[in-house]
């Protein structure tokens, strides 16, 4: 709630600046003028700077504000009225749909926009490749808390590292592999950090890191294409191709998860999360990324709304590294 008292004023402040323009009446077809907020979960930050500045240029008379939050102050956010937008990867309960018509008289609407997976980070220097699923939840459940008990000799403690409590990300993995009630801070060789970034930062420099991070962090193409001016970049999204991200970085290493089940027939092969294995279900560590609005058909948010579940807006998605939900996937050679 913290994160609501400190932005009510900026929040005004913007409502202001908009009303008047982005209430005017738009044809079908059209995209409305004028100011918005959108609070989304820090994990897909990469992803929505890319929609708003090709959104803006695109239509130089709408601006979107965006702030980066945990998940849940992004829900505390929509349900407090605070904002009409919010990306997050759950969707509201139908208990909460009905309250925000009743007390705002707010219409909600949500859209799958991406398939998103979780991905393990460590150092270059660490020599674990790959974990399977029950591995990772002994390290989470503090049963596994040295790399010896994983690969090699080497005995320093596993330091898990994740970006903060209240992260949809660490509400995934807690939620998959630990007991109700559980929580990833209680582990005592886990470490919070702000953001995603400081994530990544982390694990490039300690080798005894474990990082938890949203693999849009982790696509090269989506950083590359920031070196390619805005209208250059806007062309290409409109192109009626099925290009996706084929590649991750390599500043750190990725591991490679495995799921041996028997309705796999307890097939021991890891995989990382590349786009076509997320699409195939064969890395096991994804969810669905929503964007919720409660914003009028008239306003600049819907037609960001809009924008981002269109064509360029999920080509967008596709060179994060995630999987955009209304494009199909396929099989490339990575070299």
């Amino acid at each position: 709630m913290k994160i609501l008292k400190n932005t009510l004023l900026a929040l005004s402040a913007v409502a202001l600046l908009g009303v008047s323009i982005s209430c005017q009446e738009t044809k079908r077809g059209e995209y409305a003028k004028g100011s918005a907020t959108m609070f989304c979960d820090d994990g897909f930050r990469n992803i929505l700077q890319e929609e708003i500045e090709v959104f803006e240029f695109s239509y130089p008379g709408s601006s979107i504000l965006p702030f980066y939050v945990s998940e849940q102050d992004a829900l505390d956010t929509l349900l407090a009225d605070g904002t009409q937008g919010i990306i997050v990867t759950r969707e509201l309960t139908p208990e909460q749909r009905e309250y925000m018509k009743e007390k705002f008289k707010r219409i909600v609407r949500t859209h799958c926009i991406a398939v998103d997976a979780v991905a393990l980070i460590t150092n270059k220097k660490n020599n674990v490749e790959s974990l399977s699923m029950t591995e990772i939840g002994d390290i989470l459940n503090g049963k596994i808390t040295r790399w010896s008990q994983l690969a090699g000799n080497d005995t320093t403690t596993i330091k898990l590292v994740f970006d903060n409590v209240g992260s949809s990300t660490v509400s995934y993995m807690r939620d998959k592999f630990m007991p109700k009630g559980a929580k990833i801070s209680n582990n005592p060789h886990a470490y919070a950090q702000k953001n995603n970034a400081g994530v990544f930062d982390v694990v490039k420099k300690d080798p005894d890191a474990l990082g938890i991070i949203s693999v849009s962090w982790l696509g090269s193409d989506l950083q590359n294409a920031k070196n390619v001016p805005v209208d250059k970049r806007f062309e290409d999204y409109q192109n009626q191709n099925d290009t996706i991200a084929t590649e991750l970085t390599t500043e750190v290493n990725i591991i490679k998860v495995s799921n041996p089940t028997e309705k796999n027939d307890f097939n021991p092969v890891a995989y990382k999360p590349y786009q076509v294995y997320i699409n195939s279900g064969e890395y096991p560590l994804f969810r669905k990324v929503y964007m919720i609005t409660t914003a009028t058909k008239h306003s600049v948010l819907n037609s960001f709304y809009s924008f981002v579940t269109g064509f360029a807006g999920q080509k967008i998605i596709s060179k994060t590294g995630i999987l955009p939900y209304h494009m199909n996937a396929r099989v490339v050679e990575l070299k």
